[in-house]
């Protein structure tokens, strides 16, 4: 028998007690955070996104810092929606491992997508055809599943030292994607941020704190004529 079913007076009660209230907020949390005009931007993402390396990254990643610009455009406009930022980020990521993962994600409503992957496909000399195709089996399913979904495309670049041909076949897949889909293309999530040692942790590949606020600043560009729309 379970100890949190034993009689009232003992210790295990007083367990039960602090679990049922537990589960209580975490209800509560639940309720509130699935109220009605709340609207939802997921970030779906690779190890950039998940924050990987930052001592907080619950709070100096871009998708925190996104969603600290837009409290603070909700605290400033009358009437502003609430939104509610998710950060759908996983370490290693490839575009293989989040078209398998997407339909998890979808699970929750969605408002904004941002689509951050192909990084790890890069760096692991894959044939960008294929990413391209995986990439587009992911918007495929987010519009399946939310047509209203408005859909940024982070593009990603790699170095020449994969080969010329290589990178120029890498770094054109982006555009084509987002105009054939009709996305919001950020052109390089790095911009400003890759090659820049003062914006990197030491292995030169993750953003440090400041380099994470330089990403937030470049996607929140994009993201405001989604909002203000």
């Amino acid at each position: 028998m379970t100890p949190f079913l034993r009689v009232p007076g003992s210790r295990s009660f007083g367990l039960l007690f602090v679990f049922l209230m537990s589960f209580a907020g975490q209800a509560c949390l639940a309720i509130r955070a699935a109220e009605p005009g709340t609207r939802n931007v997921i970030c779906f993402g690779d190890s950039i996104t998940a924050g990987y390396g930052l001592d907080n990254a619950s709070a100096a990643s871009y998708p925190a810092l996104l969603q600290q610009k837009l409290d603070q455009a909700e605290a400033t406009t009358e009437s502003a929606p609430r939104w509610r930022v998710v950060n759908a980020g996983l370490s290693g990521e490839t575009t293989a491992g989040g078209a398998r993962r997407i339909d998890w994600v979808l699970r929750q409503p969605v408002d904004i997508f941002i689509l951050a992957l192909g990084g790890n496909d890069g760096l692991r000399g894959l044939d960008p055809a294929v990413s391209q195709k995986n990439l587009q089996t992911i918007i495929d399913r987010v519009r399946a599943r939310y047509p209203a979904a408005k859909i940024i495309l982070a593009g990603m670049m790699m170095p020449p030292s994969m080969g010329e041909d290589y990178a120029r076949s890498f770094a054109t897949m982006y555009p084509s994607l987002a105009i054939k889909n009709e996305l919001t293309l950020v052109p390089f999530l790095l911009e400003g941020v890759g090659g820049q040692p003062e914006l990197n942790q030491a292995d030169a590949i993750h953003p440090n704190p400041a380099g994470h606020a330089l990403i937030a600043e470049t996607l929140w560009r994009g993201m405001q004529q989604l909002i203000a729309r």
